[in-house]
């Protein structure tokens, strides 16, 4: 395993760590315990050291499988949170300085600790990210020993760029892979100047970018590949990275075709790291092979100048138009 700095939280952590939306089986399957048990462990077994969960995810159940592996373990294990999702409707007026300390006092008891490593505003409104009162809360709940550090899950790159103006903000995690490239733009630049942690999530564009799907694939109704292509759910960004399915094949056709020996997923998690304001990339996991799948990204080279190129020009052709704009 690799390990890179989380910015100035210190936290020395795995290049390829895991998010665990899916840890207990396929989207819109249900949760199975015992095989959340399984993955993370084989991730910590492999070198990883840093999972990033939500109190949302399956209702809680994700949490408590991370609150498990870690009383279980020996090893040093970051664990990032995050809150905010649960809130109902979505909307800015219903974020509240008392809601978010509620959802950071069940996220402690759900997990068993007594401080988060890292709690993360998990995809708030826009309009959140301009009021300083909610991040000062969680400077109070530093203070009180609850939680560690503070980041925010960002749509959007403005959203990115408007959260690390807060000083108690350390981590941005943030949609990036070869299918959404904007963020190694600007947000990068600043985020290395500031020394902000990244998160890259979604690197895999909710599985489009391991080549595994094609015209015929189906989706199960619980699955948001199934309900969410167009945002019906939440943003549409978050399902194919916001890329339209048909077009997403396409292109991967062509990524294939210009890296015929590169297993592609493998490809599309080397690229990420190539970028170094980028702290981990945390690629989901379904079931116990694609964490040693992912896991043997590290075995490849570095992408040359010209692999790079090549990625590059095949966003700008076929894909920048729909989506460079809108995160």
């Amino acid at each position: 395993m690799k390990f890179r700095t989380l910015g100035r939280t210190g936290y020395k952590i795995s290049e390829i760590s895991l998010g665990t939306w899916q840890v207990g089986g396929k989207w819109g399957s249900g949760f199975d315990d015992k095989l959340a048990d399984e993955i993370l462990n084989t991730a910590v077994d492999q070198g990883i050291n840093f999972i990033d969960t939500a109190d949302v995810y399956e209702a809680g159940m994700s949490e408590a499988a991370v609150g498990r592996l870690i009383k279980s373990r020996s090893e040093k294990i970051y664990v990032a949170t995050k809150c905010g999702r649960q809130i109902n409707p979505h909307i800015n007026e219903n974020y509240t300085p008392q809601v978010l300390r509620n959802y950071v006092e069940a996220s402690l008891k759900n997990i068993g600790v007594e401080c988060l490593d890292l709690i993360q505003l998990h995809c708030p409104p826009t309009a959140v990210y301009y009021r300083p009162e909610i991040f000062e809360e969680f400077e109070k709940l530093k203070e009180e020993g609850k939680i560690a550090k503070l980041g925010v899950s960002v749509e959007k790159v403005e959203e990115a760029l408007k959260a690390i103006e807060y000083d108690n903000v350390d981590t941005v995690q943030i949609i990036f892979n070869i299918f959404r490239q904007r963020p190694a733009t600007l947000f990068f630049k600043e985020a290395k100047r500031r020394n902000i942690g990244v998160l890259a999530r979604v690197p895999l564009a909710s599985g489009l970018l391991t080549g595994k799907f094609s015209k015929a694939s189906t989706f199960d109704e619980g699955d948001h590949r199934f309900f969410n292509r167009d945002g019906a759910g939440f943003d549409k960004g978050e399902t194919f990275a916001g890329v339209d399915y048909n077009l997403g094949l396409e292109t991967v056709a062509k990524i294939q075709a210009a890296f015929p020996n590169y297993p592609l997923a493998q490809l599309a998690l080397k690229w990420v790291l190539m970028f170094d304001a980028v702290s981990c990339v945390i690629p989901g996991a379904s079931k116990v092979e694609q964490v040693i799948s992912n896991l043997e990204t590290l075995n490849h080279p570095d992408l040359n100048p010209t692999q790079m190129d090549t990625l590059k020009e095949i966003y700008e052709e076929h894909v920048k138009a729909s989506v460079h704009h809108l995160w």
